[in-house]
């Protein structure tokens, strides 16, 4: 069967109890570690294998600190020692980068948030990993909040944008659900002039995507002196280099799609003895 460990079966003599460490051989900031257990439940069940962990998810680590400790068969340890590694690094580089960000935000107002532009099959856990690094998690799929994109209101003029935008949200409401948000993206201010008009409560949530520092300053001079309670958020092209100067904007929240997919694992490793 696929689900074989060729070398491991060839070990399977050395049953005796061994001791293994996971060790960060990169500093970085931890995420992951508190799934281990469930890992081990899903990738070795019953196979014996005990583990304790030396940190916490969104603890700072570095190079050498042991994070875990294994007990069990060597056998078994080292069949799961790779997809253990691959999660634990992966979700942590996730983290490390997310906090990146957060310290290249400086003290600003500014929320950093993640998006959809996640791995196939480990969004919950990626979105996880960003809360361990400081951010905050969008809405987590299409179920759970409105969010019109660009490619829903294509060609809507914008003296026409705020009714149209009434009569959508009038039908996602009338479906039963209760969003957590609803989010409107625009990438003029004419646009975002139209949304001024709305009454209050019909969105929550402007996206502001691609626009110049200026005029997201410009957008938050604009919403405030409206009195609108909407928050804006801007996102498109966000980098370590920029984001301080966005988030200087007044702006409410900055969504970053980098934060998972340009994350780099930190490099974790398992040292047996």
């Amino acid at each position: 069967p696929d689900n074989i460990d060729l070398t491991g079966e060839a070990c399977k003599g050395d049953s005796d109890i061994t001791e293994a460490r996971v060790t960060a051989r990169a500093g970085g900031v931890a995420a992951g570690l508190a799934a281990i257990d469930d890992l081990l439940a899903v990738f070795a069940p019953g196979e014996g294998i005990a583990a304790d962990t030396h940190a916490r998810d969104g603890d700072p680590i570095e190079p050498g600190q042991n994070l875990a400790t294994l007990r069990g068969p060597l056998p078994e340890i080292v069949r799961v020692e790779r997809t253990l590694l691959n999660l634990l690094g992966r979700l942590s580089g996730v983290a490390t980068r997310t906090a990146r960000f957060i310290d290249a935000m400086g003290r600003t107002t500014s929320r950093l948030y993640d998006t959809r532009k996640t791995t196939p099959g480990l969004r919950v856990l990626e979105k996880y990993a960003v809360r361990c690094g400081g951010g905050w998690c969008h809405r987590m799929g299409l179920h759970d909040a409105v969010m019109f994109k660009d490619n829903h209101i294509t060609g809507v003029p914008a003296d026409r944008l705020a009714a149209h935008i009434t009569n959508l949200v009038r039908r996602a409401r009338a479906a039963g659900r209760s969003p957590a948000f609803v989010e409107v993206e625009v990438d003029t201010l004419e646009q975002f002039d139209a949304l001024l008009t709305l009454e209050p409560g019909v969105v929550d949530v402007v996206l502001l995507d691609n626009m110049p520092p200026a005029d997201l300053a410009e957008a938050v001079a604009r919403r405030d002196r409206a009195g609108s309670p909407l928050l804006l958020e801007a996102s498109g092209g966000v980098s370590l280099d920029t984001i301080n100067t966005i988030a200087q904007t007044g702006i409410d929240r900055i969504s970053v799609g980098s934060l998972t997919h340009h994350a780099v694992s930190l490099d974790i490793g398992l040292d047996i003895g």
